[in-house]
């Protein structure tokens, strides 16, 4: 098993470069590849701030992505868990935290957003 970074991610999924997105899909076609939960944060940050794709069209990415047969991600449930809660209207970072979060007793944050978007029954609120 291989580690891949972002930026390998981003090639595959963005299509934007005609040199380095056919050698990243070939690579992670040949290998078993490792993603760590924070190269799926940021790859979506990427996807959605640099390249400006809709929130469906950077979720249906990074599903078919996480699906691919020789992907390996570092949490998979939290990360599904999180892409669920981003269709749902949370922000992925945020979802990712809160999907984290699980055993806790509670996630305390001063962002009145995430506390009024938060899935009922997570106990979210401020300090």
């Amino acid at each position: 098993m291989i580690a891949i970074d972002t930026n390998v991610v981003v090639r595959i999924l963005a299509r934007d470069d005609p040199d380095q997105s056919p050698r990243a899909r070939a690579l992670v076609e040949a290998n078993t590849v490792f993603v760590a939960t924070t190269v799926f944060l940021e790859t979506e940050w990427v996807l959605r701030g640099v390249y400006r794709m809709s929130r469906p069209v950077v979720l249906a990415r990074l599903r078919a992505f996480a699906g691919l047969p020789t992907v390996i991600l570092e949490d998979p449930a939290r990360v599904m868990q999180a892409l669920n809660w981003t269709a749902d209207g949370l922000d992925f970072a945020d979802a990712l935290h809160l999907a984290s979060a699980g055993a806790c007793e509670g996630f305390f944050t001063f962002d009145r957003g995430l506390a009024k978007m938060a899935p009922a029954g997570l106990a979210v609120r401020a300090p």
